[in-house]
């Protein structure tokens, strides 16, 4: 189809702009994509070119689940992008400024799946997901945006581009998920002993698991349904935070514990 050469071209656009460090412009006009089916069919090209230099898929991302990042963008809906094995870090870990052109950070819960969420039963809500939840992980979900312009961005091309996620560093993992209370608990992120900002788990579409159940059933229809062992990244309750070589970022939430991330 003629389609798909367009969105192996914008794929392939996206990787080699990745592979120079190109800062982050918009797609050519020829091969943006007009709707956000178009911008997915793009990421999934893209992960195709990049699967050899990133590992394996290892779960999904929800991105603008928070209205402060739904504004930092100018985009107000919810949208997925893939997690990669040689981007999972464990807490405390350091990672290396100049192996990004804009390094940032956001502030999340992740989930890990229990079991496979099968599509037949769907479409899931906040209660009926939680039977598939295996553990909680406060964590960093680490940002390239390549230094992009936030004034004019058509955020269809940052779908297209993996929802710029770069990688994710995981902090402690918590069984007794019955027992949290997730919308009102606070997380807060310090750079360099700071305090930065905080959110709670309700700035995350009213509680992170309505999140996941937006994302099992988005996933669903894509026909890519969510498996179990898969790490979830439920959404940032701050707005990105950019780092400079030698911050030392913490992130604390209630009940869940802290996660620390060094930028060498």
């Amino acid at each position: 189809m003629a389609e798909n050469y367009k969105f192996r071209d914008a794929a392939k656009f996206l990787y080699e702009a990745h592979r120079n460090r190109d800062k982050f412009i918009p797609l050519p006009n020829h091969l943006s994509p007009s709707n956000i089916i178009e911008a997915y069919r793009i990421q999934d090209f893209y992960h195709e070119l990049t699967s050899g230099d990133n590992g394996d898929l290892i779960g999904y991302k929800i991105a603008l689940t928070s209205e402060t990042m739904q504004q930092m963008v100018g985009f107000g809906h919810p949208c997925s992008g893939a997690l990669f094995s040689k981007g999972r870090f464990h807490s405390p870990s350091s990672v290396n400024s100049t192996n990004y052109v804009r390094l940032g950070a956001e502030c999340e819960i992740a989930v890990t799946i229990g079991e496979d969420i099968p599509g037949g039963n769907g479409p899931y809500d906040e209660n009926s997901i939680a039977k598939f939840i295996k553990s909680l992980t406060p964590a960093l979900e680490l940002i390239e945006d390549r230094d992009a312009e936030y004034s004019n961005l058509y955020f269809m091309d940052v779908i297209a581009d993996n929802t710029w996620n770069a990688g994710i560093v995981l902090g402690p993992e918590i069984t007794n998920v019955s027992q949290l209370e997730l919308t009102s608990s606070i997380g807060v992120m310090s750079i360099n002993d700071n305090v930065i900002d905080q959110g709670t788990g309700g700035d995350v579409l009213g509680h992170p698991f309505k999140a996941l159940a937006w994302l099992a059933n988005h996933m669903i229809e894509r026909e890519k349904p969510l498996l179990r062992d898969m790490i979830i990244m439920t959404g940032s309750i701050v707005k990105t935070k950019f780092l400079n070589k030698g911050d030392q970022v913490k992130y604390d939430f209630e009940g869940l514990g802290s996660v620390y991330l060094s930028v060498d």
